[in-house]
């Protein structure tokens, strides 16, 4: 006999290895499949279909809401200054046409193609902001915007805010020790603060603080310090607001003012509360149904009705009813958003998804607290539903990018 089959050996064989009794292997096989597979795995498979139509459908149903509503609050403004009373509404019915294509045009074209242009999009828009700064034109005491051929104003802001986005999700793709360390913090807050601060030299510093908040979130979502970063993110709105009552109460700053306005517009009636009196004319006069459409009061008197406050001539037409829609409609977007995202196949387009959220998400919110009063104003616009080229062009965009992404999700079997 060799050696090697000596019953000394087999001996130490069978305690080395665990020996299944023979009955127990045949009759219930299922049990040895069992201590086979590994426990606690739940398999995932990639799965190709359509695209969300929830998204779809909500946002064709904004873009058709503010496509009413520039109109009528701006068709007075626009026959004085114009004298066409359809100039905004040419215009906004154009932009929303290009915007449907190009939404759609980027709902099939794979997001994949996107990640290695990250990079370059974003040193794009760090270009057309340096230009800003020295070729920019003034509008309304802030310089955002480059006057182009055919196009008009252009905000290049708007590109600057998805390219933060796109920024980050490739990096925490690529480098994910990143957001887990301390000194990877402060690298990807130096990418967004380079954009944040090229916004905010030529005026534009409450775009450049919402810029700032998305890709705080984006860090915050992928890195282990959620609670940390949210406190701190708490500290620093808290300092901002206590510099702006310390603008307020030493009478020194633009913005100390419009704080002070938002404490107390009648304290400064025909100044830096008159935005804020009319608004709440016109929210208070709509009732639950409002006064019809076309038929505001108040929408003389609201500087750019059609632009930031044009959801105070929203309630004044719709009333309660009408507003209680456009929320409940980007709540609606919100919550599709974030399972578009949470189904994501991977780290670049569960953030870039999760991004384009915060990037509607965010000024919505933003607006309606301004037009109500609850914050201080901002100058943010309504999206999908404010007059603006660039901003519903931009922000169509990313709706199809998350069309897109919201194809390829991973499902648990």
């Amino acid at each position: 006999m060799d050696s090697r089959m000596q019953p000394r050996d087999l001996g130490q064989s069978r305690r080395r290895a665990k020996i299944v009794p023979f009955d127990a292997a045949v009759q219930h096989p299922e049990r040895r499949a069992k201590r086979r597979a590994p426990r606690d795995v739940t398999p995932e498979v990639r799965v190709v279909g359509s695209i969300d139509y929830a998204i779809l459908f909500i946002v064709a149903i904004l873009v058709l809401i503010g496509v009413v509503m520039v109109f009528s609050a701006s068709y007075q403004f626009a026959n004085i200054r114009f004298n066409d009373p359809f100039h905004y509404l040419r215009r906004n019915v154009m932009f929303a046409a290009v915007g449907f294509f190009v939404m759609l045009f980027l709902a099939n074209f794979n997001y994949e193609l996107i990640r290695p242009l990250s990079t370059l999009i974003y040193a794009i828009s760090v270009g057309l902001l340096v230009m800003v700064i020295f070729f920019g034109e003034d509008i309304g005491g802030a310089r955002r915007w480059i006057d182009l051929p055919l196009i008009g104003p252009f905000q290049p802001s708007e590109v600057a805010r998805a390219a933060v986005i796109f920024m980050m999700a490739y990096m925490i793709e690529k480098y994910p020790k990143l957001p887990r360390n301390f000194l990877g913090i402060v690298f990807l807050a130096g990418i967004v603060g380079i954009i944040a601060l090229l916004i905010a030299l030529p005026g534009g510093a409450t775009v450049a603080i919402v810029t700032t908040i998305i890709g705080v979130g984006i860090i915050a979502v992928a890195s282990p310090f959620f609670w940390r970063l949210l406190v701190v993110g708490g500290i620093g709105g808290a300092g901002l607001a206590g510099f702006l009552y310390w603008q307020y109460t030493t009478g020194d700053g633009f913005r100390g003012s419009r704080f002070g306005a938002w404490l107390d517009p009648w304290s400064d009636p025909q100044g830096f509360g008159y935005q804020i009196i009319n608004s709440l004319y016109a929210i208070a006069s709509g009732g639950w149904f409002g006064a019809g459409i076309g038929n505001s009061q108040q929408v003389t008197f609201i500087p750019e009705p059609q632009n930031d406050f044009i959801f105070a001539v929203i309630v004044e037409e719709l009333g309660f009813m009408g507003a209680l829609v456009i929320i409940i409609l980007f709540a609606l977007f919100i919550w599709r958003g974030i399972i578009a995202s949470m189904r994501a196949p991977d780290t670049f387009s569960s953030l870039v998804a999760l991004g384009i959220v915060f990037a509607l998400a965010i000024p919505a919110v933003i607006n309606i607290g301004v037009v109500t009063n609850t914050i201080p104003n901002t100058g943010v616009n309504l999206p999908f539903i404010s007059y603006g080229g660039t901003s519903l062009l931009v922000s169509m965009a990313m709706i199809g990018v998350l069309l897109n992404i919201s194809r390829y999700s991973v499902q648990r079997k």
